[in-house]
C-alpha cells in the first residue's frame, strides 16, 4: 500500500523528574513504554529529543541568589557595576538580577531600546519615529524615556519592565539609575566595570567595552561558570539559559549533555536494534508574528545531539519541478519524473534553483523548533519528543 503519511511527531510523558534520577533510564523506558501502547515501531533514524529542564532536574543543577551575589562580588567587589542589554523576562532574569543586586553596591542598568536583544519592546517603532528619536544614537535618561513615552507594558506580561527591574535592584538597598542606549560604549560614561546580560550579541559587546576603557567586563555567561560553595554551574554558558525555579533559586542550563545523548541512543539500539537520534533541547529558534519576539532566550537551540543530526537539510522544492523542470508531465509520469530526480540529486544543493526557498538551517535548529512547538511550555507534561519520517523525502 502507498504511504500517505510523512513526518509524525509526538510528545511523550514521563515521570516528573528529580535530582539524582536517571535520565537516560527514564527516556528510554518511556519510548519503549509509549511504543509499546501506541502501537508504533522504532525505526532506523527516528528521533529522540528531550528538554534541557529535565536533564538539568535530574543533575541537580541549581544556584540561588546568594550563590549569584557571592560570585558577582568576587568579581566587582565595591564598584559600581554597569548591566546592560538584559532580555526581559520575569523567568529568566528576575533572580539573575536579584542574585547581582545583591553582590553590589550600585547598579547603572542600561536597557537597549526600542526592544531588547530576543525582541520583548518597551516602545514600538512608531513611537520613536512620532518623538524624532533614532535609537542607534540617542541615549536617554528615565526621566527622558517617561517623558516621551508614558509607562508602558508588555503585549504579553502586562509588566512594565524598567519599574520592575528597578524595583528588584532597590529591594536589595542599594541605588538603581536606568538609562535607554543601543551603543555598548555608553556605559563607560557612568562605570568601567560592567556585566554585559545579552545572549547571542555577548562576544561583541564585551569587546566594544574592552577596547574602549572597560577594567572589568563579565558576561552572564562568566558568573557561576564554576560552584560556588557548592552551587550548581555551567562551565561553558554560565547563567545563560538559566530560569526561575524558586523566589531564591534558578535552574540553570545543564552541563555534560553529550554523554547523555550517546549513553540514550546506545541503549536504544541494544533494545531494539534500530540506530535512532537523539537531541537534548531548549528554545526553539523562531519568531511570533504577534509579539515580535525571538523565542531563542537559551544561549543554543540544543547543547548537545548524536553526531546524525549535524549538518543541514539538503532538500528540493517540489513545487518548482512541477512547475518548471516537468511542467508539461502529469500523473504518474509526473510522480516518476520528480522521485528519479530527488533520486540523483547532488550532495549539496546550495545555490540551485531546484532548493530556492527550502530553508537549509541547522538540522537542530528545526528539529528544536518542532521540539519546542511540540512540548509547549506550560502544563502539557511532555517533556520527550518522539518524531518519525524526518529525513524520509517523497521518494520512500
Amino acid at each position: 500500500m502507498e504511504r500517505v503519511v510523512g513526518t509524525v511527531v509526538r510528545g511523550l510523558r514521563c515521570p516528573i523528574i528529580n535530582e539524582g534520577d536517571q535520565i537516560e533510564e527514564i527516556v528510554v523506558d518511556s519510548v519503549l513504554k509509549a511504543s509499546e501502547t501506541e502501537k508504533f515501531a522504532v525505526q532506523e533514524r527516528d528521533i529522540v529529543t528531550l528538554t534541557e529542564s529535565i536533564v538539568a532536574r535530574a543533575q541537580g543543577n541549581y544556584a540561588s541568589v546568594d550563590d549569584i551575589a557571592k560570585d558577582v562580588s568576587a568579581k566587582f567587589g565595591e564598584d559600581t557595576i554597569g548591566v546592560i542589554f538584559p532580555i526581559l523576562s520575569r523567568n529568566r532574569f528576575s533572580n539573575c538580577l536579584t542574585g547581582i543586586a545583591k553582590g553590589a553596591k550600585k547598579i547603572v542598568l542600561m536597557l537597549s531600546y526600542p526592544s531588547d536583544e530576543v525582541g520583548n519592546h518597551l516602545v514600538d517603532l512608531d513611537s520613536l519615529d512620532e518623538k524624532g528619536i533614532n535609537p542607534w544614537t540617542d541615549v536617554l535618561s528615565e526621566d527622558e524615556f517617561r517623558t516621551h513615552f508614558g509607562f508602558m507594558k508588555h503585549t504579553f506580561t502586562g509588566v512594565d519592565y524598567i519599574e520592575y527591574y528597578k524595583s528588584l535592584v532597590e529591594a536589595q538597598g542599594i541605588e538603581c539609575e536606568v538609562i535607554f542606549s543601543n551603543s555598548p560604549k555608553t556605559i563607560l560614561d557612568y562605570t568601567k566595570s560592567v556585566l554585559a546580560c545579552d545572549i547571542h550579541t555577548r562576544n561583541r559587546t564585551k569587546r566594544i567595552i574592552k577596547e574602549n576603557g572597560g577594567s572589568k567586563v563579565y558576561g552572564l555567561d562568566d558568573i557561576l561558570s564554576a560552584p560556588v560553595d557548592g552551587s550548581g554551574y555551567n562551565e561553558e554558558y554560565g547563567l545563560l539559559g538559566s530560569n526561575k525555579s524558586t523566589d531564591e533559586a534558578v535552574k540553570l542550563f545543564p552541563r555534560d549533555c553529550q554523554p547523555v545523548v550517546e549513553r540514550i541512543q546506545q541503549m536504544i539500539l541494544e533494545k531494539t536494534g534500530k540506530n535512532v537520534e537523539v537531541m537534548v533541547f531548549g528554545d526553539g529558534a523562531f519568531k511570533d508574528p504577534v509579539g515580535k519576539i525571538w523565542e531563542l532566550a537559551d544561549p543554543v537551540v540544543s547543547p548537545a545531539y548524536t553526531k546524525g543530526l549535524d549538518g543541514r537539510p539538503n532538500e528540493i522544492k517540489l513545487k518548482y519541478l512541477a512547475d518548471n523542470n516537468f511542467s508539461e508531465l502529469k500523473g504518474e509520469e509526473l510522480q516518476k519524473a520528480i522521485s528519479e530526480f530527488i533520486d540523483n540529486k547532488g550532495e549539496d544543493l546550495v545555490g540551485a534553483m531546484e532548493a530556492q526557498g527550502t530553508t537549509p538551517r541547522k538540522l537542530t535548529d528545526l528539529i528544536g523548533s518542532l521540539s519546542d512547538l511540540t512540548t509547549g511550555s506550560g502544563d502539557k507534561g511532555t517533556p520527550i519528543v518522539y518524531i518519525q519520517g524526518y529525513f524520509d523525502n517523497y521518494t520512500k
